[in-house]
């Protein structure tokens, strides 16, 4: 008998979701940087082990938001853990109960969810540290089970997917066989510069900064053409991404042109435009594109 099921990764802002879902899946999918708030759009990343089909949910971190995209990126998260199976609750084991993960015990509480307890990145503090930490996120709620994992080095996640693989539901699998996301290629591509918008621009621009595929063209010989544009909201950060002489803006291209090479399997010849788009965060069409409510709860 098969077994197919939708598993949610949940946690606060930097909790390792999207290290853990590239592990997972055994393939960069989910872009990473050290900054919070560096998913914005869910990503479905699909597993198969044994006779399961494995469909997690890689959702933006969940925190108390502000403006329309941060509270259109929480909205995302919980409504993955709506439609979810199984919700994994991931803990960042140097961080502990912060007030982010309280939310979604509440939220998780209030739902009636049944989940299941990951305590991650436990490279970083003493083993002896995790069974106390563990005991008392467990006073808030009723895990079905716990597990002591790291995302970046692999420890502890093939238990982790033996066990999923074993109590999600049974039925046929929703996804081919080799399949590793429903994303559409154009985003990926997206994701992929954007996290090098992440990693060299430190904290002069990340936030107020998107990027949108805007043609893709195949070529005979295997090769792909890729358009994009960066979208900064004001015009003094225009030359910040594009730098000295366009230093910034090819060492961005350069990367991201690596990344995508690496993911397609092929050749890629990437063109960065910037734009200043005062209003983008309102702009319903950017909203889609990455795959968020716009309108929102």
């Amino acid at each position: 008998m098969t077994r197919c099921g939708y598993i949610a990764l949940l946690g606060a802002p930097n909790a390792g979701k999207s290290t853990l879902l590239n592990r997972l899946v055994g393939s960069k999918l989910a872009i990473v940087s050290p900054k919070v708030q560096t998913t914005r759009a869910r990503l479905l990343g699909i597993v198969a082990r044994g006779e399961a089909q494995l469909v997690f949910i890689d959702t933006p971190g969940i925190f108390a938001p502000k403006r329309r995209l941060e509270r259109a990126m929480v909205n995302a998260a919980w409504e993955g853990a709506k439609e979810a199976d199984i919700d994994v609750v991931l803990v960042d084991s140097s961080l502990g109960l912060d007030a982010d993960t309280r939310r979604i015990l509440d939220g998780l509480k209030a739902a009636g969810k049944r989940a299941v307890l990951a305590l991650n990145q436990i490279d970083k503090v003493k083993r002896e540290a995790l069974l106390p930490l563990s005991a008392a996120i467990s006073r808030d709620y009723a895990f079905e089970r716990v597990f002591m994992i790291s995302g970046l080095s692999g420890d502890g996640v093939e238990d982790f997917l033996a066990y999923l693989a074993g109590a999600v539901p049974e039925g046929p699998w929703l996804f081919p066989a080799d399949e590793m996301t429903d994303a559409p290629l154009r985003l990926l591509a997206a994701e992929i510069t954007r996290e090098q918008i992440f990693l060299q621009l430190h904290q002069e621009l990340p936030y107020a900064s998107t990027v949108e595929t805007e043609a893709w063209e195949e070529f005979a010989d295997g090769s792909v053409k890729i358009s994009q544009l960066i979208h900064v909201a004001r015009d003094s950060q225009k030359p910040i991404v594009l730098g000295k002489g366009g230093s910034r803006i090819k060492s961005i291209g350069a990367a991201a042109r690596a990344e995508l090479e690496k993911l397609l399997g092929r050749r890629v010849h990437l063109f960065l435009q910037v734009k200043v788009s005062a209003d983008w965060t309102e702009d319903k069409e950017r909203y889609e594109a990455m795959r968020l409510d716009y309108e929102g709860p």
